[in-house]
């Protein structure tokens, strides 16, 4: 499979994964709430293909299946952990916001995540280990203080840490217009460390920035502060969208499906559709076979 046809096949993965969670959620089959990442699927398709699963770690948030997904392509563990079933990443008792599996982890409180992943990336620079660590963060963390006390650690250590900001213009409904002032990229470059932005959602032009970052990172130890303008097509949680439908109508005519899509014929869109439609579907048909959990008696 070439480039364009496994990154459309990854983007293709996640989309469908994520519009059936809220199908399931409907129909009563999820346990708690769910996040999707409906729209910003290029960012984590860009960034992770450069990392290792072996070696590097991800920091991710509360929206975190699609890094999930691109990190370790495990539907089913990921599928049952919604479910709440004990064949789940964390056993079921993590749920959508909260996994742990192998170099994965996410957490969904607001901005718990950067002080963890500098902590990490600080460990692994005492082991020489060469590993990355990339967190994700969204524009609304930007509002935690800890975050630039992690920044001024990281810069001041030197440490290898990505942070990948995926500015999806929304901190659950409030529009960053409203809650945000001056530049991103500046409030990194204010403690020294180098930036990257980009206003794109071609996974091609992630994938090209996000190698030249993650490999910045490798080389000097140093850490990288990585912008990508993105927008979330769905709700922010599962039905509180109050969002201009026309905003999100216009946004969708830079859909990362069709921009990925637009590189290869139907025929291989088709075929790759087709392929992760049946994968999907098998996924979805072990998952509710699996046992469900069963009170523990204390």
């Amino acid at each position: 499979m070439t480039l364009p046809e496994h990154q459309y096949e990854r983007l293709t993965t996640i989309r469908r994964f994520e519009e059936t969670l809220l199908e399931l959620f409907s129909q009563g089959k999820l346990v708690g709430t769910t996040h999707t990442y409906i729209g910003q699927e290029a960012d984590a398709v860009g960034v992770i293909a450069h990392l290792d699963r072996e070696r590097d770690v991800v920091f991710s948030n509360h929206r975190c299946h699609g890094h999930y997904i691109a990190f370790t392509d495990d539907l089913y563990g990921l599928l049952c952990e919604v479910m709440g079933k004990p064949d789940g990443v964390c056993g079921g008792k993590g749920g959508s916001q909260h996994l742990c599996n192998g170099n994965f982890y996410s957490n969904g409180v607001q901005g718990s995540i950067v002080p963890v992943a500098t902590g990490i990336a600080l460990a692994e620079k005492q082991k020489r280990s060469g590993a990355v660590t990339a967190v994700f963060l969204g524009d609304g963390t930007l509002g935690q203080g800890t975050v630039y006390e992690c920044l001024n650690m990281a810069s001041l250590w030197q440490l290898p840490l990505l942070f990948v900001v995926e500015n999806n213009e929304y901190a659950q409904t409030t529009p960053r217009r409203l809650a945000m002032a001056g530049s991103f990229v500046q409030r990194a470059q204010a403690f020294g460390v180098a930036t990257d932005e980009l206003d794109t959602t071609d996974v091609a032009e992630i994938h090209e920035a996000a190698g030249q970052a993650v490999a910045r990172v490798r080389e000097t130890g140093e850490p990288f502060f990585l912008v990508l303008h993105t927008y979330r097509y769905s709700p922010h949680s599962k039905g509180d969208d109050h969002r201009d439908p026309a905003e999100i109508e216009e946004r969708r005519r830079r859909d990362p499906l069709l921009v990925a899509g637009a590189r290869l014929t139907a025929e291989q869109r088709r075929a790759i559709e087709e392929a992760c439609e049946r994968r999907l579907a098998e996924t979805i048909e072990a998952a509710e076979r699996a046992p469900s959990a069963t009170p523990e008696l204390v």
